[in-house]
């Protein structure tokens, strides 16, 4: 049984039944404060609803299919939504691919081409998952966690005892297009010696039309998960290749970061959406920068979007989706819109 089929079969049997419960309405409800410095309340808006109703072609041959759809990231261009999606055989599980479909006037058109990035680099036999798109001046980079089985000869090369690695590691990889149809993959944007097995979640500086926003000359990512526990900061000039440091960007947030969302630029300042748990379980919270000076917090607020894949601004609203909220047995992707 190879990797890419072990990973199939341990997805299909798998149970998580604390992410089987994640919702987002519960994060939204936390943002009780509802700052004017971030944005929100968000509402569902049910006439952006989009479902998958077939089963995609299995470019690997291993018998894939999908249950659930998750953590999609979306994008207007040309007066078209357009959202990446990761598409899995169960919630939150192994061996994901991500998908692609497009909101027409006749309403959601899924991609032809689905699955739009499955694993075909080494490195990527246990799954593709956790889209984010963001444009860039030669079009536009996709990020995504490309999830690999290590061995006991990798963790002994790259211990790392401050964030401990398993049988399974992740790689931040980068992939790019002109059309948002056809995509170059990259591979990995980190080296093994600095991430020590696992880095996830590219988060970028994103600006209201989906746009990676450069702060003096370099784009910025803020790395939360992996780097053997510490925080680093990447930076970049042409989204591609990147260099990380260790950065304490959060500093004191009152509980146990598990990732960072996503970062939204407004007029001068960063809002960091973020996921962690304390003393009352998992929950939402955001911090602002300046843009000036995005590496010190200037005020925090609890509840948040967590919306992994970036908000945008469409038709005067915020808006973002998930699909942890999907009507039981239905692959349906949920779309969020601000009240204001």
């Amino acid at each position: 049984m190879t990797d890419a089929e072990r990973a199939l079969a341990d997805a299909k049997a798998t149970e998580n039944p604390h992410t089987d419960v994640l919702s987002e309405q519960t994060f939204l409800d936390q943002d009780v404060e509802q700052p004017g410095w971030a944005p929100g309340p968000f509402r569902v808006d049910p006439e952006l609803t989009f479902e998958l109703d077939a089963q995609w072609r299995d470019p690997a041959g291993v018998g894939w299919s999908s249950e659930s759809l998750i953590n999609p990231s979306v994008i207007e261009v040309g007066g078209f939504l357009h959202v990446f999606y990761r598409a899995s055989p169960r919630k939150e599980s192994l061996s994901s691919r991500i998908g692609h479909a497009v909101l027409t006037d006749e309403g959601w058109r899924d991609d032809a081409a689905n699955p739009v990035v499955w694993p075909t680099l080494p490195g990527e036999e246990l799954g593709v998952e956790d889209p984010k798109v963001y444009r860039r001046p030669e079009g536009f980079a996709l990020f995504y966690n490309a999830v690999f089985a290590t061995t006991e000869a990798q963790r002994s090369r790259h211990p790392s005892p401050g964030y401990p690695v398993g049988d399974i590691g992740c790689d931040m990889s980068v992939a790019t297009s002109t059309d948002l149809v056809t995509w170059t993959k990259h591979g990995p944007i980190t080296r093994h010696e600095e991430s020590r097995l696992w880095a996830k979640g590219a988060v970028i500086p994103r600006a209201a039309d989906g746009s990676a926003v450069a702060i003096d000359g370099q784009y910025l990512m803020y790395v939360s998960e992996g780097f053997d526990g510490v925080l680093h900061v990447g930076r970049s000039t042409d989204l591609v290749s990147w260099e990380f440091e260790p950065i304490d960007y959060l500093g004191d947030i009152g509980g146990h970061l598990h990732e960072i969302a996503t970062a939204t630029v407004i007029d001068d300042r960063i809002v960091l959406d973020y996921f962690l748990s304390d003393e009352s379980g998992w929950a939402a919270a955001r911090t602002e920068y300046a843009v000036s000076d995005p590496f010190t917090p200037v005020r925090r607020a609890p509840g948040g979007t967590l919306a992994w894949g970036g908000l945008i601004r469409w038709r005067d609203r915020w808006l973002f989706s998930q699909g942890w909220d999907a009507a039981p047995g239905r692959r349906q992707l949920l779309f969020y819109r601000s009240e204001h």
